[in-house]
Protein backbone atom coordinates (compact mmCIF):
# COMPACT_ATOMS: atom_id res chain seq x y z
CA UNK A 1 0.00 0.00 0.00
CA UNK A 2 1.70 3.57 -0.70
CA UNK A 3 2.54 5.67 2.30
CA UNK A 4 1.76 9.14 1.61
CA UNK A 5 3.11 11.67 3.26
CA UNK A 6 2.30 15.40 3.76
CA UNK A 7 4.45 18.71 4.79
CA UNK A 8 2.75 21.92 6.09
CA UNK A 9 4.87 23.82 3.74
CA UNK A 10 7.76 24.02 1.55
CA UNK A 11 9.91 25.35 4.78
CA UNK A 12 9.59 21.44 6.02
CA UNK A 13 9.79 19.65 2.53
CA UNK A 14 13.16 20.87 1.88
CA UNK A 15 14.05 21.02 5.58
CA UNK A 16 15.64 25.04 5.77
CA UNK A 17 17.40 26.51 8.19
CA UNK A 18 14.28 28.28 8.95
CA UNK A 19 12.30 25.83 9.50
CA UNK A 20 14.94 23.45 12.10
CA UNK A 21 15.29 26.71 14.12
CA UNK A 22 11.48 26.60 14.13
CA UNK A 23 11.47 23.10 15.08
CA UNK A 24 14.51 23.66 17.81
CA UNK A 25 12.68 26.48 19.84
CA UNK A 26 9.42 25.33 19.33
CA UNK A 27 8.66 25.01 23.23
CA UNK A 28 11.52 27.38 24.62
CA UNK A 29 9.25 30.78 24.27
CA UNK A 30 10.18 33.22 27.33
CA UNK A 31 7.68 33.89 30.04
CA UNK A 32 7.03 38.20 29.70
CA UNK A 33 9.03 38.43 33.52
CA UNK A 34 11.93 36.81 31.65
CA UNK A 35 12.26 39.00 29.01
CA UNK A 36 10.92 42.68 28.20
CA UNK A 37 8.23 42.88 30.89
CA UNK A 38 4.51 41.93 31.44
CA UNK A 39 3.11 45.74 31.20
CA UNK A 40 5.56 46.04 27.63
CA UNK A 41 4.69 42.76 25.93
CA UNK A 42 2.77 43.06 22.92
CA UNK A 43 0.26 40.59 23.36
CA UNK A 44 -0.36 41.53 27.39
CA UNK A 45 -3.62 39.60 27.96
CA UNK A 46 -2.05 36.53 26.12
CA UNK A 47 1.24 36.88 28.66
CA UNK A 48 -1.04 37.26 31.15
CA UNK A 49 -2.47 34.66 31.39
CA UNK A 50 0.93 32.56 30.92
CA UNK A 51 2.07 34.52 34.10
CA UNK A 52 -0.75 33.34 35.80
CA UNK A 53 -0.41 29.66 34.94
CA UNK A 54 3.71 29.95 35.72
CA UNK A 55 2.54 31.55 39.80
CA UNK A 56 0.05 28.39 39.96
CA UNK A 57 2.27 26.00 39.00
CA UNK A 58 5.20 28.06 40.82
CA UNK A 59 2.70 27.68 43.89
CA UNK A 60 2.04 24.06 43.50
CA UNK A 61 5.98 23.13 43.24
CA UNK A 62 7.21 25.83 46.41
CA UNK A 63 4.06 24.22 49.00
CA UNK A 64 5.02 20.45 47.67
CA UNK A 65 8.74 21.73 48.47
CA UNK A 66 7.71 22.35 52.43
CA UNK A 67 5.79 19.21 53.03
CA UNK A 68 7.10 15.74 54.25
CA UNK A 69 7.88 13.34 51.16
CA UNK A 70 5.17 11.19 50.71
CA UNK A 71 5.91 8.18 48.46
CA UNK A 72 3.91 6.39 45.75
CA UNK A 73 3.01 2.96 46.18
CA UNK A 74 3.47 0.48 47.56
CA UNK A 75 3.24 2.05 51.37
CA UNK A 76 5.74 0.24 54.24
CA UNK A 77 3.42 1.35 56.65
CA UNK A 78 -0.30 2.43 55.00
CA UNK A 79 -2.17 5.09 56.79
CA UNK A 80 -5.34 2.91 57.27
CA UNK A 81 -7.54 6.03 56.21
CA UNK A 82 -5.44 6.33 52.94
CA UNK A 83 -5.88 4.32 49.99
CA UNK A 84 -3.70 5.56 46.91
CA UNK A 85 -6.06 6.91 44.34
CA UNK A 86 -9.21 6.79 46.59
CA UNK A 87 -10.01 10.29 47.41
CA UNK A 88 -11.47 11.08 50.99
CA UNK A 89 -13.71 13.82 51.97
CA UNK A 90 -13.66 15.90 55.50
CA UNK A 91 -16.49 18.32 56.36
CA UNK A 92 -15.26 21.87 56.80
CA UNK A 93 -16.17 25.68 56.85
CA UNK A 94 -15.16 28.52 54.76
CA UNK A 95 -15.66 31.52 56.99
CA UNK A 96 -13.66 34.26 56.16
CA UNK A 97 -14.73 38.58 56.69
CA UNK A 98 -17.98 37.20 57.32
CA UNK A 99 -18.90 35.09 54.29
CA UNK A 100 -19.85 31.83 55.66
CA UNK A 101 -20.27 28.50 53.96
CA UNK A 102 -19.99 24.98 55.34
CA UNK A 103 -18.25 22.80 52.51
CA UNK A 104 -16.83 18.99 52.39
CA UNK A 105 -12.87 19.12 51.40
CA UNK A 106 -12.25 15.99 49.36
CA UNK A 107 -8.47 15.08 49.94
CA UNK A 108 -5.97 12.76 47.41
CA UNK A 109 -3.15 10.93 49.44
CA UNK A 110 -3.42 13.89 52.43
CA UNK A 111 -4.23 17.27 49.90
CA UNK A 112 -7.21 18.88 49.77
CA UNK A 113 -7.86 19.67 46.00
CA UNK A 114 -11.42 20.46 45.87
CA UNK A 115 -14.23 21.87 47.95
CA UNK A 116 -18.00 21.15 47.67
CA UNK A 117 -21.05 22.99 49.81
CA UNK A 118 -22.07 20.56 52.44
CA UNK A 119 -25.75 19.83 51.71
CA UNK A 120 -26.68 19.17 54.97
CA UNK A 121 -26.55 22.64 56.05
CA UNK A 122 -30.01 24.24 56.11
CA UNK A 123 -28.24 27.88 55.72
CA UNK A 124 -26.52 26.92 52.29
CA UNK A 125 -27.84 23.79 51.51
CA UNK A 126 -25.28 22.48 49.51
CA UNK A 127 -24.23 25.47 47.46
CA UNK A 128 -20.71 27.46 47.26
CA UNK A 129 -19.32 30.72 45.71
CA UNK A 130 -16.59 31.60 43.38
CA UNK A 131 -14.31 32.56 46.56
CA UNK A 132 -15.04 29.25 48.03
CA UNK A 133 -14.20 27.32 45.18
CA UNK A 134 -10.84 29.22 44.41
CA UNK A 135 -9.64 29.09 48.12
CA UNK A 136 -8.12 25.63 47.55
CA UNK A 137 -5.54 27.64 45.20
CA UNK A 138 -4.76 29.99 47.98
CA UNK A 139 -3.64 27.72 50.32
CA UNK A 140 -1.18 27.03 47.59
CA UNK A 141 -0.16 30.85 47.40
CA UNK A 142 3.57 31.26 47.07
CA UNK A 143 2.80 34.73 48.70
CA UNK A 144 1.74 33.03 51.65
CA UNK A 145 4.38 34.06 54.99
CA UNK A 146 6.50 31.03 55.50
CA UNK A 147 7.44 32.12 59.19
CA UNK A 148 7.46 34.53 62.05
CA UNK A 149 9.26 37.35 62.29
CA UNK A 150 10.24 40.19 64.15
CA UNK A 151 11.16 43.85 62.51
CA UNK A 152 10.89 41.85 59.27
CA UNK A 153 13.36 39.24 60.13
CA UNK A 154 12.78 35.52 60.67
CA UNK A 155 12.70 33.96 64.13
CA UNK A 156 11.64 31.24 65.98
CA UNK A 157 8.26 31.06 67.45
CA UNK A 158 10.10 30.73 71.12
CA UNK A 159 11.61 34.00 70.28
CA UNK A 160 8.12 35.76 69.43
CA UNK A 161 6.54 34.53 72.22
CA UNK A 162 9.55 35.77 74.41
CA UNK A 163 9.50 39.39 73.20
CA UNK A 164 5.89 39.91 72.76
CA UNK A 165 5.34 38.57 76.26
CA UNK A 166 7.58 40.73 77.80
CA UNK A 167 5.98 43.88 75.47
CA UNK A 168 2.79 43.03 76.77
CA UNK A 169 4.14 43.22 80.60
CA UNK A 170 5.59 46.55 80.00
CA UNK A 171 2.51 48.39 79.00
CA UNK A 172 2.28 49.95 82.35
CA UNK A 173 -1.70 49.66 82.23
CA UNK A 174 -1.72 51.04 78.48
CA UNK A 175 -4.97 48.65 77.17
CA UNK A 176 -4.45 46.95 73.74
CA UNK A 177 -6.68 46.36 71.28
CA UNK A 178 -7.40 43.09 68.84
CA UNK A 179 -8.44 44.67 65.85
CA UNK A 180 -9.79 41.98 63.25
CA UNK A 181 -12.22 41.76 60.54
CA UNK A 182 -15.74 39.83 61.69
CA UNK A 183 -15.04 36.56 63.39
CA UNK A 184 -17.63 34.18 63.24
CA UNK A 185 -16.31 31.83 65.47
CA UNK A 186 -17.98 32.09 69.27
CA UNK A 187 -14.72 30.09 70.46
CA UNK A 188 -12.60 32.17 68.88
CA UNK A 189 -14.57 35.28 70.62
CA UNK A 190 -13.82 33.49 73.80
CA UNK A 191 -10.18 32.94 73.78
CA UNK A 192 -9.44 36.78 72.35
CA UNK A 193 -12.04 37.62 75.47
CA UNK A 194 -10.13 36.16 78.21
CA UNK A 195 -6.66 37.44 76.44
CA UNK A 196 -8.12 40.44 76.57
CA UNK A 197 -9.46 40.25 79.94
CA UNK A 198 -5.37 40.41 81.48
CA UNK A 199 -4.84 44.22 80.41
CA UNK A 200 -7.20 47.17 81.69
CA UNK A 201 -9.67 48.50 79.56
CA UNK A 202 -8.65 46.37 76.96
CA UNK A 203 -10.87 45.61 73.63
CA UNK A 204 -11.28 43.89 70.37
CA UNK A 205 -12.56 46.44 67.44
CA UNK A 206 -14.29 44.88 64.51
CA UNK A 207 -13.76 46.57 61.15
CA UNK A 208 -15.06 45.56 57.61
CA UNK A 209 -13.67 47.16 54.78
CA UNK A 210 -17.06 46.86 52.92
CA UNK A 211 -19.85 48.25 55.74
CA UNK A 212 -22.89 46.96 56.95
CA UNK A 213 -21.97 49.36 59.75
CA UNK A 214 -24.94 51.56 58.49
CA UNK A 215 -27.56 48.40 58.34
CA UNK A 216 -26.27 47.50 62.09
CA UNK A 217 -26.95 51.13 63.60
CA UNK A 218 -30.27 51.55 61.75
CA UNK A 219 -31.51 47.86 62.77
CA UNK A 220 -30.81 49.35 66.88
CA UNK A 221 -32.46 52.27 66.08
CA UNK A 222 -35.59 51.06 64.44
CA UNK A 223 -35.64 47.65 67.06
CA UNK A 224 -33.36 47.84 69.79
CA UNK A 225 -31.35 45.25 68.17
CA UNK A 226 -28.09 46.06 66.97
CA UNK A 227 -28.16 42.82 64.28
CA UNK A 228 -28.39 41.73 61.08
CA UNK A 229 -31.63 39.59 60.59
CA UNK A 230 -31.90 36.10 58.83
CA UNK A 231 -33.85 36.81 55.90
CA UNK A 232 -36.13 34.65 54.03
CA UNK A 233 -35.68 35.60 50.22
CA UNK A 234 -38.00 31.93 49.69
CA UNK A 235 -40.90 33.16 51.27
CA UNK A 236 -41.26 36.16 49.21
CA UNK A 237 -43.27 36.65 46.19
CA UNK A 238 -41.70 40.02 45.54
CA UNK A 239 -38.09 40.79 46.05
CA UNK A 240 -36.93 44.50 45.59
CA UNK A 241 -33.17 45.10 45.78
CA UNK A 242 -32.23 48.72 46.16
CA UNK A 243 -28.36 48.56 45.19
CA UNK A 244 -28.24 45.47 47.18
CA UNK A 245 -26.09 42.43 45.14
CA UNK A 246 -27.18 39.39 46.79
CA UNK A 247 -26.52 36.81 44.36
CA UNK A 248 -23.33 38.15 43.97
CA UNK A 249 -21.69 39.96 46.93
CA UNK A 250 -24.30 41.09 49.49
CA UNK A 251 -24.10 39.54 52.65
CA UNK A 252 -24.02 36.14 51.88
CA UNK A 253 -24.67 35.42 48.85
CA UNK A 254 -24.90 31.20 48.89
CA UNK A 255 -27.31 31.44 51.47
CA UNK A 256 -29.65 34.35 49.22
CA UNK A 257 -28.95 32.48 45.84
CA UNK A 258 -30.20 29.37 46.84
CA UNK A 259 -33.19 30.69 48.72
CA UNK A 260 -34.00 33.04 45.83
CA UNK A 261 -34.02 30.23 43.49
CA UNK A 262 -36.64 28.39 44.84
CA UNK A 263 -39.07 31.29 44.49
CA UNK A 264 -38.21 31.01 40.51
CA UNK A 265 -38.59 27.60 39.55
CA UNK A 266 -42.28 26.78 38.22
CA UNK A 267 -43.45 23.23 38.88
CA UNK A 268 -47.11 21.66 39.16
CA UNK A 269 -47.24 22.57 42.58
CA UNK A 270 -45.89 26.06 42.18
CA UNK A 271 -46.99 27.51 39.41
CA UNK A 272 -45.92 31.18 40.47
CA UNK A 273 -42.39 32.68 39.81
CA UNK A 274 -41.55 35.39 42.37
CA UNK A 275 -41.80 39.00 41.17
CA UNK A 276 -37.96 40.81 40.85
CA UNK A 277 -36.91 44.46 41.04
CA UNK A 278 -33.84 45.88 40.89
CA UNK A 279 -32.89 49.82 41.33
CA UNK A 280 -29.00 50.00 41.20
CA UNK A 281 -26.11 52.59 39.66
CA UNK A 282 -24.45 49.86 37.97
CA UNK A 283 -24.91 46.40 36.42
CA UNK A 284 -24.76 43.62 39.08
CA UNK A 285 -25.60 39.53 38.70
CA UNK A 286 -28.56 40.17 40.70
CA UNK A 287 -29.57 43.12 38.57
CA UNK A 288 -29.10 40.89 35.36
CA UNK A 289 -31.30 38.54 36.67
CA UNK A 290 -33.81 41.03 37.63
CA UNK A 291 -37.62 40.98 35.98
CA UNK A 292 -37.46 44.48 35.99
CA UNK A 293 -34.12 46.47 36.31
CA UNK A 294 -33.83 50.13 36.41
CA UNK A 295 -30.49 52.15 36.82
CA UNK A 296 -30.30 55.73 38.92
CA UNK A 297 -27.54 57.68 40.02
CA UNK A 298 -25.68 57.04 43.04
CA UNK A 299 -26.70 60.43 44.31
CA UNK A 300 -30.69 58.98 44.20
CA UNK A 301 -30.13 56.09 46.12
CA UNK A 302 -32.20 57.82 49.39
CA UNK A 303 -34.44 59.54 47.05
CA UNK A 304 -35.30 56.49 45.51
CA UNK A 305 -36.37 54.71 48.97
CA UNK A 306 -38.19 57.85 49.96
CA UNK A 307 -40.39 57.55 47.16
CA UNK A 308 -40.74 53.70 47.79
CA UNK A 309 -41.66 54.21 50.95
CA UNK A 310 -44.01 56.94 50.17
CA UNK A 311 -45.69 54.75 47.47
CA UNK A 312 -46.25 52.15 50.07
CA UNK A 313 -47.73 54.26 51.93
CA UNK A 314 -45.70 55.96 54.44
CA UNK A 315 -46.18 59.05 55.93
CA UNK A 316 -43.25 60.98 54.06
CA UNK A 317 -42.80 63.37 51.17
CA UNK A 318 -42.00 61.76 47.88
CA UNK A 319 -39.30 63.37 46.64
CA UNK A 320 -38.59 64.63 42.87
CA UNK A 321 -37.01 62.07 40.77
CA UNK A 322 -36.26 63.02 37.06
CA UNK A 323 -35.83 60.24 35.47
CA UNK A 324 -39.64 59.18 34.03
CA UNK A 325 -38.77 55.32 33.92
CA UNK A 326 -37.37 55.29 37.06
CA UNK A 327 -40.70 56.89 38.56
CA UNK A 328 -42.80 54.29 36.65
CA UNK A 329 -40.59 51.32 38.06
CA UNK A 330 -41.28 52.56 41.42
CA UNK A 331 -44.51 52.32 41.09
CA UNK A 332 -44.64 49.29 39.46
CA UNK A 333 -42.74 48.18 42.63
CA UNK A 334 -44.45 49.42 45.28
CA UNK A 335 -48.15 47.93 43.55
CA UNK A 336 -46.96 44.57 43.69
CA UNK A 337 -45.39 44.64 47.03
CA UNK A 338 -49.22 46.39 48.83
CA UNK A 339 -50.42 43.04 47.06
CA UNK A 340 -48.42 40.46 48.41
CA UNK A 341 -48.57 41.87 52.38
CA UNK A 342 -46.92 39.32 53.88
CA UNK A 343 -44.79 37.74 51.23
CA UNK A 344 -42.39 40.73 50.28
CA UNK A 345 -39.01 41.69 50.85
CA UNK A 346 -37.05 44.95 50.29
CA UNK A 347 -32.98 45.45 50.80
CA UNK A 348 -30.68 47.95 50.57
CA UNK A 349 -27.06 47.98 49.64
CA UNK A 350 -26.49 51.26 51.25
CA UNK A 351 -24.40 51.63 54.32
CA UNK A 352 -26.18 55.20 55.27
CA UNK A 353 -28.22 54.82 58.29
CA UNK A 354 -31.32 57.10 57.05
CA UNK A 355 -31.33 54.90 54.01
CA UNK A 356 -31.66 51.60 56.45
CA UNK A 357 -33.75 53.11 58.49
CA UNK A 358 -36.57 54.25 55.29
CA UNK A 359 -35.84 50.55 53.47
CA UNK A 360 -36.74 49.61 57.48
CA UNK A 361 -40.28 51.18 57.44
CA UNK A 362 -40.98 50.44 54.29
CA UNK A 363 -40.52 46.29 55.19
CA UNK A 364 -42.60 46.94 58.21
CA UNK A 365 -45.69 49.11 55.96
CA UNK A 366 -45.17 45.66 53.85
CA UNK A 367 -45.49 42.96 56.42
CA UNK A 368 -42.13 41.23 56.11
CA UNK A 369 -40.88 41.38 59.81
CA UNK A 370 -41.51 38.18 60.96
CA UNK A 371 -42.19 36.16 57.43
CA UNK A 372 -39.47 37.15 55.27
CA UNK A 373 -37.39 38.98 57.61
CA UNK A 374 -36.61 36.92 61.05
CA UNK A 375 -34.99 38.19 64.11
CA UNK A 376 -35.73 35.65 66.36
CA UNK A 377 -32.55 34.10 64.93
CA UNK A 378 -30.27 36.79 63.62
CA UNK A 379 -27.12 36.60 61.42
CA UNK A 380 -23.65 37.19 62.13
CA UNK A 381 -22.15 37.93 59.14
CA UNK A 382 -20.88 41.61 59.48
CA UNK A 383 -20.18 42.94 62.66
CA UNK A 384 -18.22 45.97 62.20
CA UNK A 385 -18.47 48.78 63.66
CA UNK A 386 -17.43 52.31 61.65
CA UNK A 387 -17.72 54.23 64.89
CA UNK A 388 -15.48 52.07 66.86
CA UNK A 389 -12.87 52.00 64.45
CA UNK A 390 -13.27 56.11 64.08
CA UNK A 391 -12.39 56.24 67.93
CA UNK A 392 -9.48 53.31 67.74
CA UNK A 393 -7.84 55.72 65.04
CA UNK A 394 -8.36 58.46 67.24
CA UNK A 395 -6.62 56.96 69.91
CA UNK A 396 -3.74 55.87 68.24
CA UNK A 397 -3.19 59.35 67.00
CA UNK A 398 -3.33 60.73 70.68
CA UNK A 399 -1.05 57.65 71.72
CA UNK A 400 -3.35 56.32 74.40
CA UNK A 401 -3.00 53.32 72.81
CA UNK A 402 -0.19 50.51 74.49
CA UNK A 403 -0.74 47.70 71.66
CA UNK A 404 -2.33 46.76 68.32
CA UNK A 405 -3.32 43.08 67.40
CA UNK A 406 -4.26 43.33 63.72
CA UNK A 407 -6.27 40.09 62.54
CA UNK A 408 -7.45 39.47 59.10
CA UNK A 409 -7.55 43.06 58.39
CA UNK A 410 -5.55 45.70 56.35
CA UNK A 411 -6.61 49.19 56.90
CA UNK A 412 -3.75 50.90 55.82
CA UNK A 413 -4.67 49.64 52.51
CA UNK A 414 -8.62 49.81 52.35
CA UNK A 415 -9.61 52.11 55.70
CA UNK A 416 -11.28 55.32 54.32
CA UNK A 417 -8.88 57.55 55.99
CA UNK A 418 -5.53 54.77 55.66
CA UNK A 419 -2.84 57.73 55.86
CA UNK A 420 -4.28 59.04 59.56
CA UNK A 421 -4.14 55.01 60.76
CA UNK A 422 -0.49 54.64 59.15
CA UNK A 423 0.07 57.77 61.58
CA UNK A 424 -1.64 56.59 64.83
CA UNK A 425 -0.42 53.12 64.40
CA UNK A 426 3.53 54.36 64.34
CA UNK A 427 2.32 55.79 68.08
CA UNK A 428 1.70 52.37 68.97
CA UNK A 429 4.11 50.53 71.46
CA UNK A 430 3.84 47.29 70.77
CA UNK A 431 2.49 45.91 66.94
CA UNK A 432 1.38 43.16 65.72
CA UNK A 433 -0.29 41.11 62.77
CA UNK A 434 -1.58 37.48 62.36
CA UNK A 435 -2.19 37.90 58.87
CA UNK A 436 -0.92 35.10 56.10
CA UNK A 437 0.77 37.75 53.95
CA UNK A 438 2.95 40.72 54.02
CA UNK A 439 0.34 43.47 53.09
CA UNK A 440 0.24 47.08 53.43
CA UNK A 441 -0.85 46.65 57.26
CA UNK A 442 1.74 44.33 58.23
CA UNK A 443 4.75 45.80 56.47
CA UNK A 444 4.20 48.51 59.23
CA UNK A 445 4.06 46.40 62.56
CA UNK A 446 6.97 45.10 64.41
CA UNK A 447 5.61 41.49 65.05
CA UNK A 448 4.40 38.85 62.68
CA UNK A 449 2.84 35.77 63.61
CA UNK A 450 1.03 34.50 60.63
CA UNK A 451 -1.72 32.35 60.79
CA UNK A 452 -2.48 29.18 59.35
CA UNK A 453 -4.75 28.55 55.96
CA UNK A 454 -8.33 27.58 57.19
CA UNK A 455 -7.59 24.30 55.33
CA UNK A 456 -4.84 23.74 57.56
CA UNK A 457 -6.82 25.16 60.74
CA UNK A 458 -9.30 23.89 63.79
CA UNK A 459 -12.05 26.24 64.09
CA UNK A 460 -15.83 26.67 64.39
CA UNK A 461 -18.36 29.09 63.64
CA UNK A 462 -21.94 30.87 64.45
CA UNK A 463 -23.58 31.98 61.20
CA UNK A 464 -26.89 32.43 62.41
CA UNK A 465 -28.38 31.88 66.19
CA UNK A 466 -28.13 28.37 67.16
CA UNK A 467 -26.68 26.97 63.47
CA UNK A 468 -23.09 26.20 63.92
CA UNK A 469 -20.56 24.51 61.75
CA UNK A 470 -16.84 23.12 62.32
CA UNK A 471 -13.78 23.35 60.69
CA UNK A 472 -10.68 21.44 60.81
CA UNK A 473 -7.32 20.32 59.32
CA UNK A 474 -7.56 18.42 55.96
CA UNK A 475 -3.66 18.86 55.30
CA UNK A 476 -0.32 19.24 57.87
CA UNK A 477 0.60 23.53 57.82
CA UNK A 478 2.89 23.68 55.03
CA UNK A 479 4.59 26.65 56.50
CA UNK A 480 5.73 27.61 60.01
CA UNK A 481 2.15 29.27 60.68
CA UNK A 482 0.91 28.78 63.95
CA UNK A 483 -3.43 29.64 64.80
CA UNK A 484 -4.03 32.93 66.32
CA UNK A 485 -5.84 31.25 69.02
CA UNK A 486 -2.16 29.35 69.99
CA UNK A 487 -1.16 32.57 69.88
CA UNK A 488 -3.28 34.44 72.00
CA UNK A 489 -3.38 31.41 74.71
CA UNK A 490 0.03 31.45 74.56
CA UNK A 491 0.39 34.62 76.09
CA UNK A 492 -2.01 34.82 78.19
CA UNK A 493 -0.71 32.23 79.96
CA UNK A 494 -3.03 29.12 78.98
CA UNK A 495 -0.85 25.86 78.23
CA UNK A 496 -3.77 24.35 76.51
CA UNK A 497 -3.29 23.79 72.91
CA UNK A 498 -6.18 25.15 70.59
CA UNK A 499 -7.08 22.31 69.33
CA UNK A 500 -7.86 20.54 72.88
CA UNK A 501 -9.33 23.65 73.96
CA UNK A 502 -11.76 23.74 71.34
CA UNK A 503 -12.42 20.03 71.65
CA UNK A 504 -13.19 20.61 75.54
CA UNK A 505 -15.34 23.62 74.71
CA UNK A 506 -17.67 21.17 72.27
CA UNK A 507 -17.57 17.95 74.30
CA UNK A 508 -18.81 20.12 77.67
CA UNK A 509 -21.73 21.51 75.19
CA UNK A 510 -22.69 18.36 73.42
CA UNK A 511 -22.62 15.73 76.18
CA UNK A 512 -19.66 13.74 75.15
CA UNK A 513 -16.88 12.83 72.98
CA UNK A 514 -19.20 10.74 70.33
CA UNK A 515 -21.14 13.96 70.13
CA UNK A 516 -18.51 15.24 68.98
CA UNK A 517 -17.16 12.59 66.42
CA UNK A 518 -20.68 13.04 64.89
CA UNK A 519 -20.36 16.75 64.65
CA UNK A 520 -17.28 16.87 63.28
CA UNK A 521 -18.20 14.19 60.30
CA UNK A 522 -21.46 16.20 60.02
CA UNK A 523 -19.79 19.55 59.94
CA UNK A 524 -22.91 21.19 61.24
CA UNK A 525 -24.98 21.14 64.89
CA UNK A 526 -28.26 22.73 63.71
CA UNK A 527 -31.54 22.46 65.20
CA UNK A 528 -33.42 19.71 64.17
CA UNK A 529 -36.36 21.73 63.26
CA UNK A 530 -35.95 25.50 62.00
CA UNK A 531 -37.72 27.46 64.87
CA UNK A 532 -39.54 29.75 64.23
CA UNK A 533 -39.43 33.05 62.81
CA UNK A 534 -40.24 36.58 64.78
CA UNK A 535 -40.54 39.84 64.07
CA UNK A 536 -39.49 43.04 65.50
CA UNK A 537 -41.52 45.63 66.88
CA UNK A 538 -40.70 49.41 64.58
CA UNK A 539 -40.11 52.18 66.63
CA UNK A 540 -38.02 54.32 63.31
CA UNK A 541 -37.43 57.40 63.35
CA UNK A 542 -38.60 58.11 59.82
CA UNK A 543 -39.10 61.81 60.03
CA UNK A 544 -35.50 62.65 60.82
CA UNK A 545 -34.22 60.09 58.02
CA UNK A 546 -36.64 61.14 55.40
CA UNK A 547 -34.83 65.14 56.47
CA UNK A 548 -31.59 63.96 56.50
CA UNK A 549 -32.25 62.17 52.74
CA UNK A 550 -33.51 64.93 51.55
CA UNK A 551 -31.16 67.88 52.49
CA UNK A 552 -27.90 65.33 51.57
CA UNK A 553 -25.38 66.70 49.26
CA UNK A 554 -26.52 65.88 45.48
CA UNK A 555 -23.96 64.97 43.12
CA UNK A 556 -22.21 66.94 40.76
CA UNK A 557 -21.67 65.90 36.56
CA UNK A 558 -20.14 62.97 37.05
CA UNK A 559 -20.54 60.70 40.00
CA UNK A 560 -18.51 57.24 40.82
CA UNK A 561 -19.53 54.28 41.63
CA UNK A 562 -17.49 51.53 43.75
CA UNK A 563 -18.32 47.74 43.95
CA UNK A 564 -17.21 44.87 44.97
CA UNK A 565 -16.64 41.59 42.09
CA UNK A 566 -18.29 38.43 42.61
CA UNK A 567 -14.53 36.38 42.85
CA UNK A 568 -12.32 38.53 44.39
CA UNK A 569 -14.28 40.88 46.58
CA UNK A 570 -13.12 43.90 47.96
CA UNK A 571 -9.50 42.91 46.57
CA UNK A 572 -8.28 40.85 49.18
CA UNK A 573 -8.24 37.75 47.15
CA UNK A 574 -6.83 38.98 43.87
CA UNK A 575 -3.39 37.46 44.54
CA UNK A 576 -5.71 33.83 43.27
CA UNK A 577 -5.14 33.21 39.89
CA UNK A 578 -8.06 31.62 39.33
CA UNK A 579 -10.36 34.39 40.98
CA UNK A 580 -8.22 37.18 39.02
CA UNK A 581 -8.84 35.56 35.70
CA UNK A 582 -12.75 35.14 36.66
Amino acid sequence: MEQKKYWKGLEELHNTEAHQEIVKNEFSEELPFESEGLLNATTPRRDFLKYLGFTTAAAAIAASCETPVRKAIPYVNKPEEITPGVANYYASSYSIDGEYVPVVVKTREGRPIKLEGNTLSAITNGSTTAKVQGAVLSLYDTARLRFPSIAGKETTWAELDKQVSAALSGLGGAPVVLLSSTILSPTTRKVIGEFLAKYPNSRQVVYDPVSYSGMLAANEASYGKRVIPTYHFENAKVVVSLGADFLGTWLNPAEYSQQFGQTRKINAKKPEMSKHFVFESTMSLTGANADERYSHRPSEAGAIALALLAAVGGNVTAPAIANKRVQEGIAKAAKELKANNGKSLVVSGSNDVNVQVIVNAINNLVGANGTTIDFASPSNYRQGNDAEMAKLVADMNAGSIGAVLVYGANPAYDYYDAPKFVAGLKKVNLTLSFNDRNDETTELVKFSAPDHHFLEAWNDAEARTGYYSFTQPTILPLFKTRAIQDSLLTWGGNTTTWADYLKNEWVAKLGGQPAWDKALQDGVVEPATAPALGGASFAGDVAAAASKISSAKKGGTYELVLYEKVAIGNGKLSNNPWLQEM
